[in-house]
């Protein structure tokens, strides 16, 4: 649900700029819908991170990640919009089944590849390193020594 709530928030904020870009200030769609996507782009990767998923992952590469999904979104979007709006019935439309349908695959994509929540028991062992056991070498301890 919180992640719905974030999406909304950047739905009306990116449809409100959308709007401004293209309706009042006469900017070309693909452009207004590219510009309106990016400048989400902060608003939503902080609510999502700390408010819909409370992602324990590191932050430098969960931002990595976001930012490449981003560019995707901002493709695959400006496209759907652009494709609306020349050929079925306005970029508002476009606009909206846009935002349903990468709705869709970025939930799963931040549950499951950005906003990964790391167990705490493996947060408690980063922060103590001779805890860390590794697996691949049967020829030592938990504590790293060789048996």
């Amino acid at each position: 649900m919180r992640f719905l709530a974030v999406g909304v928030c950047s739905f009306i904020i990116d449809f409100s700029l959308l709007f401004l870009l293209h309706e009042v200030l006469h900017v070309a769609v693909w452009v207004a819908t590219a510009v309106a996507f990016v400048v989400t782009f902060f608003f939503n990767y902080t609510l999502q991170r700390a408010f819909a998923f409370t992602s324990t992952s590191n932050h430098g590469a969960a931002l990595v990640k976001y930012i490449a999904l981003v560019a995707f979104n901002t493709v695959a979007i400006t496209l759907i919009v652009s494709v609306f709006d020349s050929l079925i019935g306005g970029w508002e439309l476009g606009k909206i089944v846009a935002t349903v349908l990468s709705t869709v695959w970025n939930y799963f994509i931040y549950r499951h590849w950005i906003f990964v929540k790391i167990p705490d028991a493996l947060l408690s062992d980063a922060s103590h390193p001779e805890r860390i056991v590794d697996r691949t070498d049967s020829s030592t301890t938990s504590e790293g020594r060789d048996v």
